[in-house]
C-alpha cells in the first residue's frame, strides 16, 4: 500500500505569478546556494535538499539570481514575495516623472501678438515641465525661404528663453521645421 503526502499552499502556483522566476520543482540546477528566510546562507547543496527544508518550513524555495555562479535560490513565502515586489513596481511607477510633448504650429506669415500669444502658451508649458515641439509650416511656394522660418524659430526662441532650453535646435524635415525646447532645470 502507497501513502503520498501533498503539501498544499495557498493553491497552484502558475507560471503567470511566478513572472519567470524558478519554484519548488521547476528549479532544475544540479547544485544552487540557498539563503534562508532570515537572510543567513545555508550553504550550497542540491535542489532537492533545500526543497526538503523549504517544505519543511511550510515556504517556498525561489530562484531569486539564477545568472549566479552557483544560482542564488531564497527559503520564502512567494506569495509574499510577489506581493513586495507589486508593492516596489507601484513605487517606482509613482515616483516616475512623465514629461508629456505640446506642440506649437507656426507659419511664417504669424502676426507680431499671435507669436508672441504662441509664445505665452509655450511658457506656460515649460513651467509645468512639459517640452514644446515648435513646428514651423511652409505653405506652397514658401518652401523657396526657409531662411525666414529660421527667423520666426529664432524670435520664438527670444520669447521663451527664460524657461526654456533649445533640445533640439530648428531643422527643416520636408515641409515643416521642427524644434523641440526643454524645461530649464530648476537650481536647488
Amino acid at each position: 500500500m502507497l501513502v503520498f503526502t501533498i503539501f498544499w499552499r495557498c493553491g497552484n502556483i502558475n507560471a503567470k505569478e511566478a513572472k519567470g522566476l524558478s519554484i519548488n520543482d521547476s528549479i532544475r540546477e544540479k547544485e544552487i546556494r540557498v539563503v534562508d528566510s532570515d537572510g543567513s546562507q545555508l550553504g550550497i547543496m542540491s535542489p532537492a535538499d533545500a526543497l526538503k527544508i523549504a517544505e519543511g518550513k511550510g515556504l517556498d524555495l525561489v530562484m531569486i539570481a539564477p545568472k549566479a555562479q552557483p544560482p542564488v535560490c531564497k527559503i520564502i513565502d512567494f506569495g509574499k514575495y510577489c506581493y513586495e515586489q507589486a508593492k516596489k513596481e507601484k513605487e517606482a511607477k509613482k515616483n516616475q516623472n512623465i514629461v508629456s510633448v505640446k506642440e506649437i504650429q507656426l507659419t511664417l506669415k504669424i502676426d507680431t501678438h499671435d507669436i508672441q500669444t504662441k509664445a505665452s502658451h509655450a511658457n506656460r508649458f515649460l513651467q509645468a515641465g512639459d517640452k514644446v515641439k515648435v513646428v514651423v509650416k511652409f505653405k506652397g511656394r514658401e518652401m523657396a525661404h526657409t531662411e525666414l522660418g529660421y527667423d520666426i524659430a529664432k524670435r520664438f526662441c527670444s520669447l521663451t528663453e527664460e524657461n526654456c532650453v533649445i533640445e533640439k535646435p530648428a531643422k527643416l524635415e520636408g515641409r515643416n521645421m521642427i524644434m523641440v525646447l526643454a524645461p530649464k532645470k530648476e537650481k536647488k
